[in-house]
């Protein structure tokens, strides 16, 4: 019966009366421990802080180059992935997206999570190709430039064993033979393609021109005789260097140091036929400003190394530094000069966009 009796008494209901001032704060405590737990769902496991700015990088960053592996900027730009990456403490794993004439960097950036980890060298047709062709992306509204690493000098290559030893030479056949010359390019609205047609169209010239994805296919088919004659960067100076090809004419403003010899394109007759294409690093728009900063840090550092300015030369390619603010403003003026030239050209789409 005692043991009944001390049951019963265990589980009696407590009569003491709470102080009325925790009554009127109970509620309080309940939303202050909802808002606790909360909290703690949210946080990584063990409590670690989430990744942010402060914490860049904390895994790979992808850098999307939009031309073929194994061309001149796949190579440099993966000798500057790996000596950027040693900088950031992370690597960095270049993604090839070759196609459109390299503009197929400005849709995935402008899709991409503005967090840091998918960065893109940006050609110069990122910024024209909008003015061309109706997309879904628009640089200047999309894409935040990180700085400038250096720019291409273009010429106009033949087999070595054409018989044309001249620009000249190619203007005259390709006149008395209309539609039979084959010209190639890295592809539709490229500057190589743009700098052909400036000549060859204000020459008269009719022509068949073949765009390839990339230098080295291009580079291949005219040192092998498919093309008679290619328009491209100095990716072509290893083919010239062997004498696999021949070096016609230059589009810079002023003769190359490695090949005197040779004239510019102006020098021919065409006064303004100046065409070069600057280059640099990008990421979304959006991107927090202090990830943009060391981006920016571990890039201007990685591009002056001496492994860097190597691969740069075999290519006659010098460092053209610019910083963010200098990029940005560079590349809207570029924004507002390709929409000039596309509707000078013919090529500029019937309606352009924001």
């Amino acid at each position: 019966m005692r043991h009944a009796v001390l049951h019963r008494t265990w589980y009696r209901p407590c009569s003491v009366t709470p102080h009325p001032n925790l009554v009127r704060c109970l509620p309080m405590f309940r939303c202050l421990a909802c808002l606790l737990s909360i909290c703690l769902g949210l946080l990584p496991a063990g409590g670690a802080r989430a990744d942010g700015a402060s914490a860049y990088p904390s895994r790979p960053v992808t850098l999307v180059v939009p031309w073929p592996a194994g061309g001149a900027t796949d190579i440099s730009m993966r000798i500057l992935a790996e000596l950027a990456g040693r900088e950031l403490g992370q690597p960095i794993v270049v993604e090839n997206r070759p196609g459109a004439g390299g503009t197929l960097v400005g849709g995935l950036l402008a899709a991409a999570r503005p967090d840091g980890y998918t960065i893109g060298q940006l050609p110069l047709t990122v910024y024209r190709f909008p003015h061309q062709q109706k997309t879904a992306w628009q640089p200047l509204r999309d894409i935040q430039p990180v700085l400038m690493i250096s720019g291409y000098t273009f010429g106009i290559v033949v087999p070595a064993g054409s018989p044309w030893r001249s620009l000249r030479d190619l203007i005259a056949w390709g006149r008395a033979h209309p539609g039979q010359l084959t010209v190639g390019s890295t592809g539709i609205g490229t500057t190589a393609h743009l700098a052909m047609e400036d000549v060859l169209g204000r020459s008269g010239v009719r022509y068949l021109h073949v765009p390839y994805h990339g230098t080295a296919d291009q580079m291949l088919a005219v040192a092998n005789g498919s093309l008679m004659a290619g328009v491209n960067s100095t990716g072509f100076a290893p083919f010239v260097e062997s004498g696999k090809l021949r070096l016609l004419a230059v589009f810079s403003a002023q003769r190359s140091a490695r090949w005197p010899e040779v004239p510019t394109v102006a020098e021919l007759g065409f006064a303004d036929a100046v065409h070069n294409a600057p280059y640099g690093i990008g990421v979304p728009r959006g991107t927090d400003a202090a990830i943009v900063r060391r981006l920016h840090d571990a890039f201007r550092a990685a591009m002056q190394q001496p492994r860097h300015l190597a691969e740069l030369a075999r290519y006659d390619q010098e460092l053209t530094y610019l910083g963010t603010a200098q990029y940005e403003a560079f590349l809207r003026q570029a924004w507002e000069t390709e929409r000039t030239f596309a509707a000078r050209a013919g090529t500029a789409r019937a309606k352009e966009q924001l």
